[in-house]
């Protein structure tokens, strides 16, 4: 994506999604939960997952690049039965790349906080 020289928005937004064992939404254990548009810069402010099995489930957070399609791995945590874990470090995406959730056992909630710069 070139230096952006115009002008852009720039929006506060949020994305949610609720993983359960018999969600027609949530077929397998994977979410794309942010499918980047061109000329788009997203930065991630916070990750949010609440773990609703009875029991430790790992979250994964996984991104693809632009035009690739290899997830790679952000990060890879454990997190017990009615346990929260935030996210916070900034993570920025452009263009068309993807952030992907993952949690194995499909049963869970995740929140994205994210900064939208539109340079369409």
């Amino acid at each position: 994506m070139a230096i952006p020289s115009g002008s852009g928005t720039e929006v506060l937004k949020r994305a949610h999604h609720e993983f359960s064992g018999n969600s027609t939404t949530s077929p397998g254990d994977d979410y794309k939960i942010l499918d980047g548009v061109a000329n788009h810069i997203y930065t991630i402010l916070s990750i949010t997952c609440f773990n609703t099995y009875p029991g430790a489930r790992t979250f994964i957070i996984n991104v693809t690049e632009a035009g690739g399609t290899n997830r790679r791995t952000i990060l890879k945590t454990s997190v017990g039965q009615d346990e929260t874990f935030i996210f916070n470090d900034k993570l920025v995406l452009s263009g068309t790349d993807e952030l992907w959730l993952h949690i194995n056992g499909n049963a869970g909630h995740w929140w994205v906080s994210y900064i939208d710069q539109d340079w369409s």
